[in-house]
């Protein structure tokens, strides 16, 4: 964190669309993502103070640690689904687009099971590196490892999403 102190507001606006995309890939169903959104930051807000005290670390690797216990806890739990009414009718789609919104939606929920099927330590540096596209060596600081330690989860993270793809391919019968 820098010298000037942060107000939680500029810490929120700069670090929202981070958090949204951590909870989306740690495992939070896309229609719990708002709520474990904010949940992560009424944590973060009732926190902020003894982060600014205590913390030498970033901000955002103090984000995704809170970010990640909230969305172990929204995939422990068991959501009532909520509906949500729209006012006005949804726009039909061209068909073009309509295509490629499938497609985009079958690939994030493919992506989506093949994370699953992670352990959190390994789930966590791919994320993170791969998807977020942070350097390792924060990485390393937001989950609280060695540089090495890291490079070795993203490693074995690698090898099982590339098993899961040969697997999903094999049995589409593409190979």
């Amino acid at each position: 964190m820098s010298a000037k102190k942060l107000t939680f507001a500029d810490a929120y606006a700069q670090e929202v669309t981070f958090v949204w995309r951590s909870l989306r890939r740690m495992g939070v169903p896309a229609r719990n993502v708002e709520d474990a959104c904010q949940e992560t930051f009424v944590v973060a807000h009732r926190k902020y103070a003894e982060f600014e005290v205590l913390s030498d670390g970033s901000l955002r690797g103090w984000l995704f640690a809170i970010a990640m216990r909230v969305a172990a806890d929204y995939r422990k739990r068991a959501h009532v689904r909520r509906e949500v009414f729209a006012d006005e009718p949804i726009d039909v789609p061209n068909s073009e687009r309509a295509t490629a919104a499938v497609a985009e939606k079958q690939a994030r929920a493919l992506l989506d099971g093949i994370l699953d099927g992670l352990d959190e330590e390994k789930r966590a540096v791919f994320v993170l590196f791969e998807l977020q596209q942070l350097p390792m060596s924060e990485v390393a600081t937001i989950v609280g490892c060695p540089v090495a330690t890291a490079y070795s989860r993203l490693q074995a993270a690698r090898e099982r999403v590339a098993e899961a793809i040969a697997r999903i391919q094999a049995a589409e019968g593409r190979r």
